[in-house]
């Protein structure tokens, strides 16, 4: 059994309002992240991801932030890290971010247009997020090369009635406060 799908089928459940959620060390930095599972999932984004003539990986801040930086150190490919603080800089895009359980403003620096872009995070459940950071990254004229999460929760998200398609490494659903595996091989 492989440590993702282990890791995923003994995290706890904590509920935010309606919303169950899971609590693991991909999404959550807590249970502690063990080297061996952050490896597997670099190796597996890795052999899933398009990255030919990839100029960039782009990730949501702040759970995103370890799985590129390990890709983009294998890869040698530049990171660049959406923030939830504005700086002010030339260039900078605001995008609004809608999760099933949060609201924020997040902000996009270092995309320009025609660069070639891998979009990288570690959960797609409602899809705000990821809906809010593609069409930000259209609007500037990049070319999303691919979209890889680690982790999809099984059922409807804002992704699902658009052109946007995000290959994952495994789906889940929680049912009864305990994560079921929908997909081990996620999407393609």
């Amino acid at each position: 059994m492989d440590q993702l799908r282990q890791s995923l089928l003994e995290a706890p459940i904590i509920e935010k309002g309606d919303y169950e959620y899971f609590v693991h060390p991909i999404s959550d930095g807590v249970p502690m992240l063990e080297p061996g599972l952050l490896r597997e999932i670099v190796i597996k984004i890795i052999r899933k991801a398009d990255l030919e003539d990839v100029d960039k990986i782009v990730t949501p801040a702040a759970m995103g932030i370890h799985i590129s930086t390990a890709v983009s150190l294998m890869t040698d490919i530049p990171l660049v890290v959406i923030r939830k603080r504005q700086y002010g800089l030339d260039g900078e895009i605001s995008l609004s971010q809608q999760t099933g359980y949060s609201e924020n403003d997040m902000f996009i620096n270092d995309v320009q247009e025609d660069d070639r872009v891998l979009v990288l995070d570690d959960v797609l459940s409602t899809g705000g997020t990821m809906r809010a950071v593609l069409d930000a990254l259209k609007s500037t004229g990049a070319d999303v090369v691919d979209t890889v999460a680690v982790i999809k929760k099984a059922g409807p998200n804002e992704l699902d009635d658009t052109d946007h398609h995000v290959k994952t490494l495994i789906n889940v659903t929680v049912e009864d406060g305990e994560v079921v595996i929908v997909d081990e091989d996620g999407d393609d």
